[in-house]
């Protein structure tokens, strides 16, 4: 990385007085999209190719049970065409994200919208007429075709969810009705990155500051609690202003999940989404009653961070300032570079080279910019491309925590593009958060092994304690008011802003013992929900948790020296979606239908708490 860059990267790690303009942000820094098309209008002549294409899908219509021939000329075509599809929605996805105010980029993301719904309307005959074959006939093009392997869980996956597989004409409605799908997803991600009206707040500098979403998570966490309880006061109330709105679109997106519940048969709203990757209701249910058993360990915590912090009494605001005062945990990108790599190396050379190759190579969209979507995540389904990453980079230790756990996805995304076919490459949501949540624990277990001094590992114990509250108690908070509110539509009942706002302060205040009296969670909490885009992403967040506790159960055997382990993680990484996600994680060597994974999180946190303790009792803070 060359020096301009690196005294670009010092910059970013004081808090930003104004976001910058995406054209003051070096081009070595923003992801390369000439990798996915060299122009916009090499995007657009892509797409009419594709478009012209779709309609060849009905020559496949009453064919598929001729021959294992016309079937596997049938399905090659089909996800031949929705590779094409998955590049030409990367492209437009990433390019209208990096700047939500422009609004040909927004154009762009619509048309491949109503592109991907054609798409989908066009090959909704595939699976009802998969399912016309007969069973022991379908065995026997398999057998009888070496090439229709590729398609063998695809066709598994068919036949499992028969009963919830409609007509061809009903299939082909429902599919039409996928272009409205997205639009609450859409209005909001416009509304609340790029049209809000951020309020300005006065630091107790005589700084004036714009709180948008970058900013709200630079500030929030300051040192100074009259600055951060203003810059919660200021942004929650700014959101509740639009509560009738927020609560419109989010009401619009839950009914398209009731929708496709009640079309399909389905008994729930929850039931739809994770039978789409076979994973039990009870497992998630399980893991809301589970985590709700360990709350006494999270009030813990709460009730450290507040001795540490020095308050009478912990308020909502208070969660993400520094526990340590005096320990600035500044991380410029070339000085997290060096430390992801380093900590990353009981996974292998291969591993690492890679790694190196997606911090050199403009992989990501590292810094923030005004207009650009906030927040982080690695978008892999470019087949042939190479994963690409946004980040919203500060230059902190958040952020270089961030920066290894997206680029935890962006391996799983490599490696299982580079090991399987199209159709089994692309891996199930349910296991997602595992390889990015595995990264961060190699990253805390690396930097606990190299820094003694005791400040600095409190505060990184308290960095390890803060990722459990976020990661497994604050998306379990989240899975409970997503899973509570399609409830809510289930029974007929109406999901408007406040109504949305009372059932979100109530979840709150019991996660975080408000009435025990372990933390304050202020009324303007209450608004927090429409900051969250997940809530748009259909019962995802609650895989942060799983995921997390399923990875902390395997980075121990990992970084044990365990050979085996690490071989069965790699293969984990490398399998996709060759297989439905308990089983996939199983043969890593994690049982996601036992209590095991959280309580062996529920220990580690435990004794990260009694170390810290030690510490503050030895250095007699």
């Amino acid at each position: 990385m060359n020096a301009f860059i690196i005294a670009y990267a010092l910059l970013a790690a004081a808090p930003a007085e104004k976001t910058p303009e995406r054209s003051q942000i070096p081009e070595a820094s923003k992801w390369n999209l000439a990798e996915l098309y060299p122009s916009d209008d090499a995007w657009k002549a892509a797409k009419a190719d594709l478009t012209g294409r779709i309609p060849k899908l009905a020559d496949f219509r009453g064919t598929l049970g001729k021959s294992q021939e016309a079937l596997l000329k049938a399905l090659d075509f089909t996800f031949g065409l929705k590779k094409d599809l998955m590049r030409l929605t990367t492209y437009a996805t990433l390019i209208s994200d990096q700047d939500t105010r422009v609004a040909k980029y927004q154009a762009m993301k619509q048309e491949i919208s109503q592109v991907n719904a054609t798409f989908s309307a066009a090959s909704s005959f595939l699976e009802p007429e998969i399912l016309g074959i007969p069973k022991a006939k379908l065995q026997g093009f398999l057998k009888g075709q070496p090439k229709l392997k590729v398609y063998a869980h695809f066709l598994d996956d068919i036949e499992r969810r028969k009963a919830h597989t409609l007509t061809p004409g009903e299939e082909k409605v429902i599919a039409d009705a996928g272009l409205m799908a997205s639009g609450p997803d859409s209005i909001y991600g416009i509304f609340a990155d790029g049209d809000f009206p951020f309020p300005k707040v006065t630091l107790s500098n005589g700084k004036e500051v714009t709180i948008d979403k970058s900013a709200f998570g630079v500030y929030r966490a300051s040192r100074n609690r009259d600055d951060r309880k203003k810059v919660f006061a200021a942004y929650l109330d700014a959101l509740g202003r639009y509560r009738g709105t927020f609560g419109a679109v989010q009401a619009a997106d839950v009914n398209v999940h009731l929708f496709n519940t009640r079309a399909r048969h389905y008994a729930s709203c929850v039931e739809t989404s994770l039978d789409r990757s076979n994973i039990p209701v009870e497992v998630y249910t399980h893991h809301l009653a589970n985590v709700e058993k360990a709350l006494p360990t999270f009030h813990r915590y709460l009730a450290l961070r507040k001795r540490m912090l020095g308050v009478d009494q912990l308020h909502y605001y208070d969660l993400y300032a520094p526990l340590v005062g005096d320990v600035e945990l500044a991380y410029p990108v070339e000085k997290a570079r060096e430390t992801i790599e380093a900590a990353l190396q009981p996974l292998g050379a291969d591993y690492v080279s890679v790694i190196d190759r997606a911090l050199k190579e403009r992989w990501i969209d590292l810094y923030p910019n005004v207009g650009k979507r906030s927040g982080a995540y690695s978008e892999g389904a470019a087949y042939d491309v190479h994963p690409y990453m946004l980040l919203n980079y500060n230059g902190q230790y958040d952020d270089a925590s961030t920066l290894i756990h997206e680029l935890g996805h962006t391996m799983q995304s490599y490696y299982s593009n580079k090991a399987q076919p199209y159709p089994t490459a692309d891996y199930p949501i349910f296991v997602a958060e595992v390889a990015s949540t595995f990264n961060e624990a190699l990253l805390m277990q690396y930097l606990l092994s190299t820094i003694k001094d005791d400040s600095i590992r409190l505060a990184l114990l308290g960095n390890e304690l803060e990722n459990m509250r976020l990661t497994v108690f604050r998306q379990t908070q989240f899975a409970e008011f997503e899973l509570r509110m399609h409830q809510m539509a289930e029974k007929g009942e109406a999901l408007t802003g406040d109504a949305l706002d009372a059932l979100y302060l109530e979840i709150t205040r019991k996660y975080y013992g408000h009435d025990k009296g372990v933390t304050v969670v202020d009324d303007d909490v209450r608004h927090e929900w429409m900051h969250i885009p997940h809530f748009y992403y259909d019962f995802y967040v609650f895989q942060y948790a799983t995921s997390f506790t399923a990875s902390a159960a395997l980075s121990e055997k990992v970084l044990s020296g365990d050979e085996a382990a690490k071989r069965r993680y790699l293969e984990f990484l490398a399998a996709g979606g060759s297989d439905y996600p308990i089983a996939l994680l199983k043969k890593a060597g994690v049982d996601m239908m036992s209590p095991e994974p959280l309580e062996l999180t529920a220990r580690k946190m435990n004794r990260i708490m009694d170390e810290m303790e030690q510490i503050l009792a030895r250095t007699k803070k």
